[in-house]
This record gives C-alpha cells, sequence and structure tokens, in this order.
C-alpha cells in the first residue's frame, strides 16, 4: 500500500490500543452461533488475561516478540509505512498443512475449561487445537494467531498478502520456531513477530439444549466456516514515526506490561475503549439472530476448500455516505476471569500481570508498577 495515499498512523484520530503511538489496523474474522433453526448471533468479545486495569469492550490482544538464542540474526527491524500481510488460508476447510511445515502452528484454539487454562503454555502445542473446540469451553474460545516474522526486505505487500513474508524454517516441538530460529534466504530480514490472541464469549451458548445432536459444535466464522481451520488475520502496519522501533531496542523486559516500556505513551481504558467507528453499510450483523451469515456468505463445511460467496445475493456493498460516530458507552462483557492483580489472590502469571493498582492515564509515559510474583 502507498503510504502518501493512506497511512493510519496519520490519518487515525484514535486508537483502541493501549500504547497511544499504535494506529496499525488488526482485522480479524468474527464468531457467530448457529442456532439449531439455522439462524445466526455475533459471539461477543472480551478482554484476555492480564490487560487490565479496566475491562477492554471486546477487541483483541497483540504482541510484539523479539527473537532470542539461537538465532543467529538479533537485529530485528520494523516494520515500514505502507506494511501490510495477511496469515491463514480464509478458504481452507481441512487439516491439510503438513506438520513439518512452518506454517503448520499459524492458527490453533485454546479451550478454556478453567479460569486459568495452560497457564503460560506455549499456543498452538498440546492442550491446543488447530479446528474450532468441539466441546464446551465454559469459560471462552482463545484464538492464537501467528504471523510471518521474516521479509524479503524489498516489497510492502504483494499480489497475495503474504509471499513476501514467510516463516522462520524451524518445525521442532519445543516451540524454537516462533522465538528462535533463523530466516530463510528468499527473506532474510528479520521483523518482530506479531502474534494475536482474541476471547470469543461463549458462555451464553452453553445449553446442551442449543447444540448439534451429531457431535458437531455450533461456532461458524462469518466467512462461512465452521471447522476454525479457515482461520485469518490482516495487519497494516499504522506506528508513528519511529516509535515501534524504539520500543524494541528499549523494552525488553519481556513482562508485558505496557507501562513499563518508558518510549510509549499508555491510554486509560475509557480512552481506548471510546475510539470507535460509525458502521459504514446498511446490514444487521450483530446483537439480533440473523437469517445469514454477513455478506450472505454461505455455510461451507468442506473437507473441500470453500468458494466466494455469489455476486447476486443481495448483500449490502454500497458505503453509507454518511454515519454518526456512535456517542453510547461501548458495551462491556465481564470475564469469569481476572484482568490485573489484586496483589492478594494467588496468581501463577507471575509478573506478566500488571497489578490492580496502577492506573495508567490518558498521556502516562513513565514506567508504572510491575507485578511481582506470587507462589
Amino acid at each position: 500500500m502507498d503510504p502518501s495515499r493512506l497511512d493510519p498512523a496519520i490519518a487515525a484520530t484514535c486508537t483502541t490500543c493501549r500504547f497511544a503511538e499504535d494506529k496499525s489496523n488488526y482485522w480479524t474474522a468474527v464468531m457467530y452461533f448457529r442456532h439449531p433453526n439455522g439462524s445466526y448471533i455475533r459471539v461477543p468479545q472480551m478482554a484476555n488475561h492480564n490487560t487490565g486495569p479496566g475491562l477492554q469492550a471486546g477487541g483483541m490482544t497483540i504482541y510484539y516478540f523479539q527473537p532470542g538464542p539461537p538465532t543467529k540474526d538479533l537485529n530485528v527491524v520494523a516494520f515500514a509505512p505502507g506494511f501490510r500481510m495477511i496469515v491463514g488460508h480464509p478458504m481452507r476447510r481441512t487439516d491439510d498443512i503438513p506438520d513439518t511445515s512452518p506454517e503448520y502452528r499459524q492458527t490453533s484454539y485454546r479451550c478454556f475449561e478453567d479460569e486459568d487454562p495452560l497457564a503460560n503454555a506455549v499456543p498452538g502445542y498440546p492442550g491446543d487445537t488447530f479446528h474450532l473446540p468441539n466441546k464446551f469451553c465454559p469459560h471462552g474460545i482463545r484464538s492464537n494467531i501467528y504471523f510471518p516474522q521474516c521479509w524479503d526486505g524489498v516489497n510492502l505487500d504483494s499480489p497475495d498478502h503474504s509471499s513476501h513474508v514467510a516463516f522462520p524454517g524451524d518445525t521442532s516441538t519445543t516451540g524454537l520456531h516462533i522465538f528462535g530460529t533463523d530466516c530463510p534466504s528468499t527473506h532474510p530480514v528479520r521483523l518482530p513477530l506479531l502474534f494475536i490472541e482474541i476471547i470469543w464469549d461463549t458462555r451464553p451458548f452453553s445449553d446442551p439444549a442449543l447444540w448439534p445432536t451429531d457431535g458437531t459444535q455450533p461456532f461458524v466464522f462469518s466467512m462461512g466456516d465452521p471447522t476454525g481451520f479457515g482461520q485469518h488475520a490482516d495487519y497494516l502496519f499504522g506506528w508513528e514515526g519511529d516509535s515501534l522501533q524504539r520500543a524494541m531496542e528499549v523494552c525488553t523486559s519481556g513482562d508485558g506490561v505496557p507501562w513499563s516500556c518508558p518510549v510509549l505513551t499508555t491510554q486509560d481504558m475509557d480512552t481506548m475503549n471510546n475510539c470507535r467507528q460509525a458502521n459504514k453499510i446498511s446490514e444487521v450483523v450483530e446483537d439480533h439472530y440473523i437469517d445469514r451469515l454477513p455478506g450472505c456468505n454461505p455455510l461451507q463445511p468442506g473437507p473441500i476448500s470453500a468458494t466466494q460467496a455469489p455476486d447476486n445475493c443481495g448483500a449490502q456493498t454500497t458505503w453509507l455516505p454518511s454515519a454518526p460516530t456512535p456517542t453510547a458507552a461501548p458495551a462491556v462483557v465481564t470475564p469469569p476471569y481476572t484482568v490485573c492483580w489484586d496483589e492478594k489472590s494467588p496468581t501463577t502469571w507471575g509478573a506478566l500481570v500488571p497489578k490492580c493498582n496502577s492506573k495508567p492515564t490518558k498521556a502516562n509515559s513513565g514506567p508504572g508498577p510491575a507485578a511481582t510474583t506470587l507462589f
């Protein structure tokens, strides 16, 4: 994308991210629940573990990881203005990626059967699934999405939005392909590892009477995927100036607490939640049961690859000429777990969890208190 035509860092007036400098676009398909009568309703998203204080209105958690030894080249280059990429295959409907491929673990799911599932286990390894869980998840389902970390060093985009980037080549069972391997010669430039987590609040749909009787599960992504193999995500870089590069050079503690990074500006949760876009299409897609998926995407369970929805299905394709910016407070889901540490309750997350009394302000660029481990 030509940054002279559209640069989110310049065009955006606010951000839903904790760091005010991050105006990037992060996109994934959304999840729907399919009622036994064939209608659909959007599954809410809820705040992730360790994202407080305050409750995020849906959204996702974004990580920027840096490689460590035994990686030979530890020089990480920030994304450039105009950079974009996609990960995953929206038409995929079966587990057809060989487990020897670096792409094998790019998308996965974690079934939250209790408050602290698998604690700090590496996503995409034993305990997680590559298909949507086919059982009740009392505390929700988490999507885990890894983007490629290696760039050809030339192209900000490519026709398929993915061939200009690549995954490192390691396929071990230790998780080294995520943090400690080297880029192929075709894509020699090391990028930050972009990782996304999304928690879907499946609690309202746990009534066994609402589930299929054939042993399948009732959740489906908006592009008509009931398998989960088609999970995918898009990224459009939009950090202001050199802020991401500075953060990678300075903020290396790895504790995940935003205000431990003194070179970036943190926002309070109200500021984040109130950065909202008006609907651009006159189509009901949430809060009510609908007869068909958005864009009239047909349900395609596979195992053959899905096909494009027909052009003449009657789906809305015209943007509204003008739409008022939402003024009502955004809906916030209270998760069945804590998002910060009260310094009293036991926690297995240790220093990865922010204290509940650490209050970021609308412009707090200084470091704040981080949690200490409680055993």
